[in-house]
């Protein structure tokens, strides 16, 4: 095999280190004074990785959805994107209640009502039922894409402090329990408590001492919207809904 290809294939199998390139040459064929002693030796083959060992587990279970959206400063993010779109909701829940109003008003009319004004009634409430429809899905659109986006930019930051918890901690597994529905983990126990999703809350917080977590709102906090499992803020306007990557393990 050509020399330089089998430096390629190595270096992009991640087999040699930049550094060694430059030690490494394409053999020239040996001139008529030189001996076969004087060439130089080819490259060791590299050593196979140790066996597995057996070790003492140390392992830590984290919601880590939820320990994002609980940090000071997911609750802020969150509670923007809720904030930003009020005024959206606002002009939805208007336009509901006019067509549960014309649809009360159809539903109660007279026997005596001409075919053509109860065609019209229902063009009309036809129409504003798809504004609605079609208003409710673009702010559900947009809504969610700034979701993920604020969720998205806390995440990274708290991935990183929870990495070194755990690596602080000597923990050697880190399990993620967030998506009850795929998550493997059957069972965790209570006694001694390995969920250390408050932990990691509490140890983001100490990183941003100048982000406070928001008011509730009055009389009740209303239930803030998870990635996973919202896209918008709690709406009763739309007759639909729909649902909306956690940064890399390293």
């Amino acid at each position: 095999m050509n020399h330089k290809l089998v430096v390629l294939a190595a270096l992009v199998a991640g087999l040699l280190p930049m550094s060694a390139i430059s030690q490494v040459s394409p053999e020239l064929p040996a001139s008529p004074s030189e001996t076969p002693a004087a060439q130089t030796p080819a490259a060791e083959a590299p050593k196979p990785p140790p066996p597995p060992t057996a070790f003492a587990a140390k392992i830590a279970v984290v919601e880590f959805q939820e320990a994002v959206i609980e940090t000071n400063e997911g609750q802020q993010a969150l509670a923007a994107v809720q904030k930003k779109y009020e005024p959206k909701q606002a002009e939805l829940e208007q336009l509901n209640t006019e067509i549960v109003g014309l649809q009360k008003q159809l539903q109660a009319a007279p026997a005596t009502m001409t075919d053509q004004e109860r065609a019209s009634r229902t063009k009309t409430l036809d129409t504003k039922q798809k504004q609605l429809d079609r208003d409710a899905e673009d702010m559900r659109t947009a809504a969610n894409a700034d979701l993920q986006d604020a969720y998205g930019k806390v995440a990274q930051k708290v991935h990183a402090v929870m990495l070194d918890y755990v690596k602080k901690g000597g923990y050697t597994i880190l399990l993620d329990a967030s998506n009850q529905q795929s998550s493997q983990i059957m069972w965790i126990s209570q006694e001694p408590n390995s969920d250390i999703t408050e932990a990691v809350i509490d140890a983001y917080n100490a990183t941003t001492p100048n982000i406070s977590a928001p008011a509730p709102s009055a009389p009740a906090a209303a239930a803030r919207p998870k990635p996973a499992t919202t896209t918008t803020p709690h709406t009763t306007t739309t007759p639909h809904t729909t649902t909306p990557a956690k940064p890399p393990s390293q």
